[in-house]
């Protein structure tokens, strides 16, 4: 199998499907510089590893997080 530069890539709709989210509250958090994507050809596109790393620490229930302190 021939792999290609995008094998280590997801499009906006698939990453979201990852983090089960709306493809538009993936946008929305693409626009705050809360997940970190590149717009290649009108789309964008964000690297696997880093969706993973995202998704470790997000919380996809609406509303506001409980702040976690460090003692």
């Amino acid at each position: 199998m021939v792999s290609t530069p995008f094998d280590n890539y997801l499009d906006l709709v698939e990453a979201a499907r990852a983090l089960g989210i709306h493809p538009q509250s993936l946008r929305r958090l693409i626009k705050q510089k809360k997940v970190p994507a590149m717009l290649f050809a009108g789309k964008y596109l964000i690297e696997r590893d880093k969706l993973e790393m995202f998704k470790a620490n997000y919380d996809p229930r609406p509303g506001r997080k409980p702040i976690r302190r460090l003692l």
